[in-house]
This record gives C-alpha cells, sequence and structure tokens, in this order.
C-alpha cells in the first residue's frame, strides 16, 4: 500500500482554543507539512481545491509549485482539481507547467467539486455540472496528449489546430477521479481506464464500496483487463498513539469540537460521537494495531492500494501530529505496505543530467534554508505563545471529492 498525505487547507478557528492562524501561517503550514510528509517517508502530498470558505485552496498549481521547489521526492497530487468550474485549456497550461517544475512528479485527482458557493461563483448548476467535468476532461485529455488539437463543445469556445504551451514532461500523465456519491465520476473513470480514488470521509464503507464495484464493472464492459483497475481511498480523520486510550483521550475534544461545528451550521453529523465514529467510520484514531486492523478490513471492501490521511493537525499540537506521523510511519505503513501490495507510481521521466543535478542542489539548499528559518520561528513562537503552534479548522472531513 502507498500513503499521501492531503490537506484542502481549511483556514477557521482552533477547534480547541477558538484562535485562527492568518492565511499566511496557513499556507506555511501547508508547505511545512509537505516537507515534513517527504521527509517521513509519505510517497504523496495532496492539496485540494475549493473556491468557498472556510477553504483557502482555491489555487493548487500555485501551491504545489511552492512544494515542488521544497521536496524532491515525493509525488505531487491535486485533491481535487474541479474540471467542472475550470477552463480545460487554462487548467492544461498551469498543470503542464507544474509537471516541468516538479520534475514530472505531478498526478491528478478530478472531480466536478463540492459546495453551492463554488457553484454559483463559476454559474455551474447542478443540472449541468456533471456534463461540465466530463467535457472538459475529455478536452483536457486531448489537449495534454495531442500538439494540436480541433475541438467543440457546449460550455466553451471551439478550437481549430489549436497549441498548448509548453508541452507536458510526462507524457501522458496520470489522472485519477475523485468518487464520492455518483456513478458519473465512476464511469467516466472506468471508460478512459483511469484510477479511481474514492472519498470514503463522510459516511460507513457501504456507500463508497458500492460505487467501487460499480467502477470495476464498468472497467470491465469497457474492455479493460479487470487486473488493471486501480483504487485509492482517504480517512476522515487520523491519530496514533502507543494505546487506544492515550489516542481517544487526546482526539476527543476535537472530534466533539468538530460535531458541535456541524450541528451549529445545521448539518447533523452521521456518526455523533468518536466512539460511533471509529466502529462504523473511516476516522483512523487508535493504537497502531488498531489502525493496521482498520485499514486491512476497509481493503476487503474497497481493494485500494492507496490511502490518503489528514496532513493537517487539526486540533493537535504540532508535536502531537509529528509524533503520529512517525508513529504511523514506523508501526503502521511497513505492516500495511507489506500486507497490501501495491502497484509502483509511474516512472518518474529523466531530464538532462546537467539539469537535473543542478535543479537537485537548489532543492537541497532551499530545504536546508527553509528548516532553519521553521526552527527560529517556532522556537520564537513557544517563547511568545505555545497556542499559536498548532491547529487548524475542525471541516477537514466535509471536502470529499465528487
Amino acid at each position: 500500500m502507498k500513503f499521501l498525505a492531503i490537506t484542502l487547507i481549511a483556514h477557521g478557528p482552533d477547534p480547541l482554543t477558538g484562535e485562527t492562524r492568518s492565511t499566511t501561517e496557513r499556507f506555511r503550514d501547508v508547505v511545512d507539512s509537505a516537507v515534513l510528509a517527504e521527509e517521513l517517508g509519505f510517497d504523496g502530498f495532496g492539496v485540494g481545491e475549493r473556491h468557498e470558505r472556510p477553504f483557502i485552496s482555491s489555487s493548487p498549481p500555485v501551491v504545489l509549485s511552492h512544494i515542488a521547489a521544497l521536496t524532491s521526492r515525493i509525488r505531487l497530487f491535486t485533491a481535487v482539481t474541479t474540471l467542472s468550474l475550470l477552463d480545460p485549456v487554462r487548467a492544461y497550461e498551469d498543470y503542464a507547467t507544474l509537471d516541468h517544475l516538479s520534475d514530472g512528479r505531478l498526478e491528478l485527482i478530478i472531480g466536478k467539486g463540492n459546495g453551492s458557493a463554488q457553484a454559483r461563483l463559476f454559474h455551474v448548476t447542478p443540472e449541468d455540472q456533471w456534463d461540465r467535468n466530463r467535457e472538459a476532461y475529455e478536452l483536457f485529455r486531448r489537449l495534454w496528449r495531442e500538439d494540436r488539437v480541433t475541438w467543440e463543445g457546449r460550455f466553451r469556445p471551439s478550437l481549430t489546430d489549436a497549441e498548448t504551451w509548453p508541452r507536458p514532461l510526462q507524457q501522458p500523465i496520470r489522472v485519477w477521479h475523485g468518487s464520492a456519491t455518483s456513478k458519473d465520476s465512476v464511469d467516466l473513470a472506468a471508460r478512459y481506464g483511469d484510477p479511481l480514488f474514492s472519498a470514503n470521509v463522510t459516511n460507513p464503507v457501504e456507500p463508497y464500496a458500492e460505487l467501487v464495484d460499480h467502477y470495476r464493472e464498468r472497467w470491465a464492459h469497457y474492455g479493460h483487463d479487470p487486473a488493471g483497475a486501480l483504487v485509492g481511498a482517504g480517512s476522515a480523520g487520523f491519530y496514533a498513539a502507543r494505546t487506544s486510550q492515550e489516542a481517544i483521550a487526546t482526539y476527543r475534544p476535537i472530534y466533539d469540537a468538530r460535531v458541535a461545528l456541524f450541528r451549529k451550521s445545521g448539518v447533523e453529523p452521521v456518526f455523533d460521537s468518536l466512539e460511533d465514529a471509529i466502529e462504523r467510520g473511516s476516522i483512523l484514531v487508535g493504537s497502531p494495531q488498531q489502525i493496521i486492523d482498520k485499514v486491512l478490513r476497509y481493503h476487503e471492501r474497497l481493494g485500494h492500494e492507496v490511502m490518503h490521511i489528514s496532513a493537517d493537525a487539526d486540533g493537535l499540537t504540532r508535536a502531537q501530529h509529528r509524533e503520529a506521523l512517525e508513529l504511523f510511519q514506523s508501526d503502521v505503513a511497513p505492516v500495511l505496505r507489506k500486507e497490501i501490495p501495491s502497484r509502483p507510481f509511474p516512472a518518474v521521466p529523466v531530464v538532462p543530467q546537467s539539469a537535473g543535478a543542478t535543479r537537485q542542489e537548489g532543492a537541497v539548499t532551499r530545504r536546508s534554508t527553509v528548516a532553519q528559518q521553521n526552527t527560529a520561528v517556532t522556537d520564537h513562537s513557544t517563547e511568545t505563545d505555545q497556542s499559536a503552534e498548532t491547529r487548524q479548522s475542525t471541516v477537514t472531513s466535509t471536502g470529499a471529492p465528487a
């Protein structure tokens, strides 16, 4: 199994203290989390795309480009790229550029996106959102593969022998399809032989498993080898400790604050207690063995080879968050990698040695400088305000791909 750390860059008050970090600090948190994920051995880091409160993830290519400059190995994901809202030509240009800046470490997860406010912002309706997503993906796919494109559709001006620059480094790029509630995204993934990434966040496993089963059925229907189907899945929250008692005691106030926020917003949570969420949902809170057992149970139903956990502290202190991620990598990930074999990620394209060496040396220098700066900032913040070290919005689990 392979593991991604993903953030939707929710920006709101700390669930326990009510304090809100500045927008600049929140972006710095995300970048620091990506560098940490590479340091600890995660396979990928993902940034979501939302265009409404409480998220500030409206520009994943910009954030991922900054992360690309500070890392050298970890693969970079979008989670998700909301193609139903975007001009596919402009999206292509952004991501083809990022493909080069990341030395071919980019992968996309696409979807129509969630949220009524962002749909209104881009004048997308429930009636046309899936058609927009499909049309945009089909054009995006051609732009990535073809030097010149002639095309006509419903939702953007036609193209005649159009060229798009830069041409990408990866040919082709791997595109996952985010799936939460609809068979439309599942069918689109199966039709083109693309992998599926199940949200697996809000509900028990059954509705997600039904969509994964449908994906495999449609995959075979379109004539693909059944062995080629590839599935990833999310999780609704994460905290690992040496004992279940310690994990639950630490995470309970965070979860209770999240439930209270849902109810204040008029949303009745699916799981009304932490114990209920641990028993019936995808949240990973407990000892390493409990988390291993739960992922194995979910794998029996979903057959997933890739899994994401939250990259955000989400109410934990920085120290607690890092310790939990370190425990995951030392005690959980090795077992799951052994128990659930996974196919390799696409090979990174070969670039000229001299250029590659220069980029590598520059990345190392930048990472060293950032680490020194972060240490200084952390030391200063510890002296002045320990509570400002930590935690972000309680709503990170609401932004599932669609």
